[in-house]
C-alpha cells in the first residue's frame, strides 16, 4: 500500500501550462512567463498500521518545511514538492517505495525511514542514484558506520545521513541510568529480533555489564505475536529488577501489561521506539513507572522549537508531530539548505544530485532540535538524550543529558 501526498505551494500555477522537458517538470508562473523547475523530496515512513502515529508526524513535518521554503522562495527558480510513500514499517515495502522514488528524475532527496530494518533495504536503492537520504529516527549504528562499527567503522553509503543520535549512545545511556541513577543491578533483556531492537539491546548489555550489572536473562519475541506469556515465564524466575526491551511500542505496551499481570512487577525500559503515548494506552495503568530513552531534549521545552510547534499546529494537520517531528523538520531543512547550493545553477535535478550529497555533508545551522550538522559518517554531531518515566498516564521527563559535553 502506498500513500502519496504532494505539496504545491508558492506562486499561483496555471496547471494547463505544465510541460515535461529534458530539464524536468516545469511550470510558467503568473508573471512574465519565467520557467519554474520542480524538485521533489520523498518521504518513506509507515503511514498506515501500528506505527503510523510516528510516520504521519514525519510526513507532515516535512510538508511544513517544504511549504515554508516555497513561501519564502528559498530556492529561486525552483518549486519543491513532497512525495510521501507508505513503507508499512516493512523492509520489502520500503524497498519498493525507494525504487519508485529513485526512478523519478525529479526526486532530489528523501526523509526517512523510521525503522532501521527498512533503511537497510532503502539505502542500496537510493545510493546508486546519488539521492540523499536523511533519517530522523534510525538509530542502528551500522547504517552509517558499517557492520564492524565498533572495531573498524567505515561509511557504507555517502548519501545517507541522520538527525538523531544512535544506539551506540542510546543503549549505554540507558544502562548507566538504570545502574547509577535507579540503583538497579540485575536486568533481563528482551528484543524483537529486528535491526533496531537487537542493536539497542546489544549496546545496552555491553555497557550494563561493564558498569558491574548483571544480565540475568536474555530473551526474544516475535513482533507479530501478541501473547508474551512464554517469554515472561522464562524471565520471571531470574528475578530481574527491571526488563530492558529492544523494540517498539505496539509490542512493548502489551508486554509491560502482561508482565505485571503475571506478577513480574518491575519497570520495563526501552528506547525511542516505545516513547509514544500509545505505549501507555497499550500498557494500561500498570505502565506507571516504566521508562524510555529518546533522542534529544523534549521538543516542547525547547526555545528553538516554539515556532515549529506553533506553525505545525496552525497548519491544521490532524496528526501530531509525535516523537520525530522536530527531527524530520530539521532533516527536510538540511536538504533544503543543501539545495540552495546544488540547484542554484542546475538545469535539472539528476545533474544536481552529486552536488547535493556534497553540500549536505557541509550543512550547519541551528534547527528545531538544536545544532544540525553531520560528522564524517553522516551521523549527527548532537548527542543529547532524555530519560522519560510514565507518571499520571503521561511520559514525564526524568533526565536530559548532552553526552557530547562529557
Amino acid at each position: 500500500m502506498q500513500q502519496r501526498s504532494v505539496v504545491r505551494v508558492g506562486a499561483s500555477l496555471i496547471v494547463a501550462s505544465l510541460a515535461l522537458t529534458a530539464c524536468g517538470s516545469r511550470s510558467e508562473d503568473g508573471g512574465g512567463g519565467t520557467a519554474t523547475k520542480t524538485a521533489k523530496i520523498g518521504v518513506i515512513a509507515p503511514l498506515s498500521g501500528d506505527l503510523s502515529a510516528l510516520g504521519l508526524g514525519i510526513q507532515h513535518s516535512v510538508e511544513l518545511a517544504v511549504k515554508q521554503a516555497n513561501d519564502s522562495n528559498a530556492i529561486p527558480g525552483w518549486k519543491l514538492e513532497v512525495d510521501a510513500k507508505d513503507d508499512e514499517a516493512k523492509p520489502d515495502v520500503g524497498k519498493t517505495a525507494a525504487t519508485s522514488l529513485s526512478s523519478d528524475k525529479d526526486v532530489i532527496g528523501v526523509v526517512g525511514t523510521l525503522n532501521s530494518s527498512v533503511a537497510l533495504q532503502v539505502q542500496p536503492v537510493l545510493a546508486p542514484k546519488n539521492i540523499v537520504q536523511i533519517s530522523p529516527a534510525n538509530t542502528n549504528p551500522s547504517l552509517t558506520q558499517g557492520a564492524n562499527w565498533q572495531s573498524a567503522p567505515k561509511r557504507a553509503y555517502p548519501t545517507y545521513f541522520r538527525t538523531c543520535t544512535t544506539d551506540a549512545v542510546q543503549g549505554p545511556f540507558a544502562a548507566r541510568y538504570l545502574f547509577e541513577k535507579a540503583g538497579i543491578k540485575k536486568v533481563a533483556t528482551i528484543h524483537d529480533k529486528k535491526a533496531y531492537g537487537q542493536g539497542l539491546v546489544g549496546t545496552f548489555t555491553e555497557e550494563f555489564k561493564a558498569a558491574g550489572g548483571q544480565v540475568v536473562a536474555a530473551e526474544t519475541i516475535n513482533p507479530e505475536d501478541s501473547n508474551y506469556q512464554a517469554v515472561i515465564s522464562a524471565v520471571k524466575p531470574s528475578a530481574p529488577q527491571a526488563v530492558y526491551y529492544g523494540g517498539e511500542y505496539p509490542q512493548a505496551g502489551p508486554l509491560s501489561q502482561q508482565m505485571k499481570a503475571a506478577g513480574l512487577n518491575v519497570p520495563l525500559m526501552g528506547g525511542d521506539g516505545i516513547y509514544d503515548p500509545k505505549f501507555i494506552t497499550l500498557g494500561g495503568k500498570t505502565s506507571t513507572g516504566d521508562l524510555a530513552t529518546s533522542v534529544g531534549a523534549p521538543v516542547d521545552t525547547l526555545e528553538s522549537a516554539k515556532k515549529f510547534i506553533s506553525d505545525y499546529n496552525a497548519a491544521g494537520f490532524k496528526d501530531p508531530y509525535a516523537a520525530y517531528g522536530g527531527y524530520s523538520y530539521d532533516a527536510a531543512n538540511a536538504i533544503i539548505n543543501a539545495l540552495k547550493e546544488s540547484l542554484k545553477d542546475a538545469s535539472d535535478v539528476e545533474s544536481a544530485r552529486p552536488k547535493t550529497v556534497e553540500a549536505l555533508g557541509k550543512v550547519s545551522f541551528e534547527g528545531v532540535t538544536g545544532k544540525v550538522a553531520f560528522d564524517q559518517y553522516g551521523d549527527t554531531t548532537s548527542k543529547v538524550l532524555t530519560v522519560y518515566k510514565v507518571a499520571g498516564g503521561k511520559w514525564a521527563t526524568e533526565l536530559t543529558q548532552d553526552l557530547a559535553k562529557k
